[in-house]
Order: C-alpha cells, then sequence, then structure tokens
C-alpha cells in the first residue's frame, strides 16, 4: 500500500470515527432529554440522578480516597452496614483516579469531571464499536446502526453518569479490536485498565489472554503475545493485592463482596427471579430485567451463528453467563450486560443494516427509545439501586 492510498484510508477512517461520535453523542442527547422530562414530571433534580447510587461512592473516592469515606457520609451497602476502611474497597479505583486527574485542572469539580470524562470515554467507546464492526467484515452503516442500538440500550443512561459503563466499555472493545489485529501488547493494557476499573474484567481478560495463547502456539507475534499474557490480569491482581495488604486477608474483596450478596452460585439466584417473576405479578423492574437476560441468551446465541471471530463471540456469551451466575441486587443485571451489548446486539444491527432506510430508522429509533425510557425510569420511578 502506498502513501497515498494509505493517508486516504486512514482519512475516510477518521471520517467514519466523526460519524461514529456524531450518532453515539446524538443518542446519548436524547436519552438525557427523556430523563429530563420524566424527572421534571417527578420533582427530581437530573444532576442528583447522574451521580446517584454508585455514582456517590466514585465521587467520594476521588475526592477523599478510601481510607476517609465514612458512614455518616451516607456510605452503606446494600444490606445497611458499613466497615471503615473495608466496605468502600468494593469500589474499584481507575475511574475515581482519572477523575482526580481532571479535577487538578483549574476550576474543575468532581461531578463535572466525572460526567465530562464519560462524554468522551463514551465517544471513545463508539470509536470501537465501528471499528469491530468492520473487523467483523460488516460496512459503517452497520456499524453506525449498532453505534446507536448500544448508546441506546437498556441501562444505557449509565453511560452518562458517574458510573464505568463508558470506561469499561471503552477498555473491553479496543481491547477486541487490538486482538482481532494481533496487537497483543496494547489488547493486554486495555484488559489491564480494565481489570482495574471492574471485576467483570475476568472474561474479557479470560477471552484477550486465551487468543494470545492461540498466537503464540500458532508461532504468530510470539514475543508481543507473551508480553500481552503477563500483562493483561496484572490489574485485577494488582487491586485484589492490594485491598489484602490494608485489611490482611486475601479474602477481603469477596467478602464485601458479600455487602451486596454478590457471590457465584452458578445462577440458582438467577433462575429464582426468573420464576418468581415470569409467575407472579411483577414490578416492571423486574420484569423488564428478565427480559432483558433472556435476551441477551438469545443474543449470545445469534452472535455464535453470525460467524463472527471467536474471541468476539466468547467475549459475548461469557458476559451474559457471569450475569447469570452470580447473584446479587437482580435490578443490576441489565447494568451488567451493558459493557458486552456492542457485541449482542450485532446481530440485530446486520439485520436492520440490510432493510430499506426508513426500515432502518424507524426500527433503530424505535429500539432506543425503549431503551431510554427503561434507563430514565430506572433512576427516576424506581426506588432501588441500579
Amino acid at each position: 500500500m502506498n502513501s497515498t492510498t494509505r493517508d486516504r484510508s486512514r482519512a475516510v477512517l477518521a471520517s467514519a470515527y466523526t460519524h461514529a461520535t456524531a450518532v453515539y453523542l446524538l443518542v446519548r442527547v436524547a436519552g438525557l432529554a427523556l430523563l429530563t422530562a420524566l424527572a421534571a414530571t417527578n420533582d427530581t433534580g437530573v444532576l442528583s440522578a447522574l451521580t446517584s447510587w454508585d455514582g456517590g461512592w466514585y465521587l467520594a473516592l476521588a475526592e477523599r480516597g478510601y481510607g476517609d469515606i465514612t458512614e455518616a457520609d451516607g456510605f452503606v451497602d446494600a444490606r445497611g452496614e458499613f466497615a471503615e476502611g473495608y466496605t468502600a474497597y468494593a469500589f474499584f479505583p481507575l475511574y475515581p483516579m482519572l477523575i482526580a486527574a481532571v479535577t487538578a485542572l483549574p476550576g474543575v469539580g468532581a461531578v463535572p469531571a466525572a460526567l465530562g470524562l464519560n462524554v468522551v470515554l463514551g465517544a471513545v467507546a463508539a470509536c470501537g464499536v465501528l471499528r469491530l464492526t468492520r473487523l467483523s467484515g460488516h460496512d459503517d452503516r452497520t456499524g453506525l446502526v449498532l453505534v446507536a442500538l448500544w448508546a441506546g440500550a437498556p441501562m444505557a443512561v449509565t453511560l452518562s453518569m458517574a458510573y464505568t459503563e463508558a470506561l469499561f466499555s471503552a477498555l473491553a472493545v479496543w481491547a477486541l479490536v487490538f486482538a482481532l489485529r494481533r496487537n497483543w501488547i496494547p489488547a493486554g493494557l486495555c484488559c489491564m485498565g480494565a481489570g482495574l476499573t471492574r471485576s467483570t474484567a475476568t472474561v474479557l481478560i479470560g477471552v484477550i489472554v486465551l487468543a494470545a495463547l492461540v498466537s503464540i502456539w500458532r508461532r504468530h507475534k510470539i514475543a508481543h503475545a507473551i508480553v500481552g499474557v503477563l500483562i493483561a490480569p496484572l490489574g485485577l491482581l494488582a487491586y485484589w493485592m492490594y485491598t489484602a495488604g490494608k485489611t490482611n486477608s486475601f479474602a477481603t474483596w469477596f467478602d464485601v463482596q458479600e455487602g451486596w450478596g454478590s457471590r457465584v452460585d452458578y445462577g440458582a439466584s438467577t433462575l429464582e427471579w426468573v420464576t418468581n417473576t415470569m409467575t407472579g405479578d411483577p414490578p416492571v423492574m423486574d420484569l423488564g430485567g428478565v427480559l432483558i437476560v433472556l435476551g441477551a441468551i438469545v443474543l449470545a446465541v445469534l452472535t455464535a451463528l453470525n460467524r463472527m471471530a471467536w474471541p468476539v463471540v466468547l467475549y459475548g456469551a461469557g458476559s451474559v453467563l457471569l450475569v447469570i451466575a452470580v447473584s446479587g441486587i437482580e435490578f443490576s443485571k441489565p447494568r451488567f450486560l451493558l459493557p458486552a451489548a456492542f457485541v449482542l446486539l450485532m446481530p440485530v444491527a446486520i439485520g436492520l443494516a440490510k432493510r430499506h432506510t426508513a426500515t432502518l430508522v424507524t426500527g433503530t429509533a424505535g429500539i432506543v427509545a425503549l431503551g431510554s425510557w427503561y434507563s430514565a425510569y430506572s433512576l427516576i420511578g424506581w426506588p432501588y439501586a441500579v
């Protein structure tokens, strides 16, 4: 490829990234407009909603660190309990560290830093979604539809909150992009960052490490793949070791998760939740959550049938399995699926992209509207944590 052709290819890709960013921001603005309208009818502040629940923890960690958060500030786990120097370790450090770094700029407070940071991170993730679609053999029309579906998925409001969804999604999608291009060191670095962001990085790390090991076995970029394998789990292991060192117990992080009822029970609690919901008279969040989880299972199967690269398929399926296998706050399960939604929704995007433009726009807008309403209701109409 000569320099002229290479420059043209880069220009086309840059233009596509601009379109992906624009689509992402358009959908998120529409979602926030719906949230604002719903908040106005319920006399609720939008800013307080965007910094509620886990957001309060991350903002406090950014401002004070792990050692200075107290129960007097209203910070408790799902059981209403708080252990000083212990409970806060449920929340991983990378996002609050980034918030703290941005607040070092003159005149920037923690809240605008957290929310502004996620605008940028969400756009970075959207560009990664477009790139992943290309690497999966589909055109930019499909990629832009996928960006819209992901940005408007149920619980996508957390992409605009002081939550880690935007950061983790950006790291996950670019880790997959780098892995498909056999750029193992950047893929490993993304995994390392993901491991410092949330525990669900275990799926991503496992997929990238396995893909790198396959590359080593096939004698492709052996040295780079070895480095990728070694650095991928470092973030997660480092944080677990940090919490162990602070509390003199290797089980600290896992014990802390019990405060949110989170443990591996191989799907027993999820099955009970689904059964009770489908046979009773459930609240809308229960019913919606169950339908989303069941839909994710179907989409994971469809993703495999679409013959996408196996690391992409495995990441999507593994994320669904983890959500099913781990107990905890059931209403949070749709949120935990969001960083894998750009994989799970790809069959839907492929199908819509093949339709006439009017059908594509109508179908995409309808799905986005439904997801945006669910997101807005979860913050305004639902009294429990998401």
